[in-house]
């Protein structure tokens, strides 16, 4: 191997760790959220019990509305079947939100994947990271992500769409040209790597206002 080759692994390495870092802090912190909900759950049912004791009704329907917007922050948008798939898109989507990027999320996947967990992880997180900054150069109104996953015969199946605010993008032998920075191709180059060491197959599209990336990765 290269000097070149060697650094640029390296380097492909070093962010990618920091990315996945980011991630598993990401999805930590929305089941802390949860845990929290679950742990003060018989409070909250003290509290309504001792508001319905009284009769005050409208203090009970304050208290619900409270828990409602609380719980609206935790709640699992996507159950897909598999925890670090439900973990990692609803950390994601919540995200997108925040940022006005409305999401359509249809997924589906067994329990029990051959596809290392750090792998799905890298995947997915990088697809959505790209999906969102793409989108937020488009106007509230028109920023939107569609994801679909399920099982393709015995392949894993992944396609993210997302609108852009550029016409169709140019492409270079088999990249398409960006003028985004380091990270964002650093995070291409290790998902096309992790692909082609699973033995995958990755197509990416770009047509007249909208980019779709397709992966199917075998399940042993």
């Amino acid at each position: 191997m290269s000097l070149f080759k060697k650094r640029e692994e390296e380097r492909i390495d070093a962010y990618q760790r920091e990315l996945i870092n980011t991630h598993y802090v990401e999805v930590d912190n929305m089941y802390k959220k949860m845990r929290g909900w679950r742990h003060d759950y018989r409070n909250h049912i003290q509290v309504l019990k001792a508001y319905a004791s009284t009769g005050d009704i409208e203090a009970i329907k304050a208290y619900l509305d409270e828990l409602d917007r609380d719980l609206s922050t935790v709640d699992m948008v996507v159950k897909t079947g598999n925890p670090m798939a439900d973990a990692i898109l609803n950390s994601k989507i919540s995200l997108a939100k925040s940022k006005g990027i409305e999401v359509h999320a249809d997924a589906h996947i067994p329990l029990k994947l051959t596809t290392p967990d750090i792998d799905l992880c890298v995947i997915i997180g990088n697809l959505f990271d790209n999906a969102i900054e793409a989108s937020m150069k488009l106007p509230e109104d028109k920023r939107m992500i569609r994801i679909y996953m399920n099982m393709k015969n015995t392949q894993l199946y992944i396609s993210f769409t997302n609108f852009t605010a550029v016409g169709k993008l140019e492409k270079v032998g088999k990249v398409f040209k960006t003028t985004k920075g380091e990270g964002h191709g650093l995070g291409l180059v290790r998902i096309d790597n992790i692909i082609e060491r699973l033995g995958g197959y990755l197509s990416r599209n770009s047509e007249e206002g909208a980019f779709t990336t397709e992966i199917l990765i075998p399940q042993k």
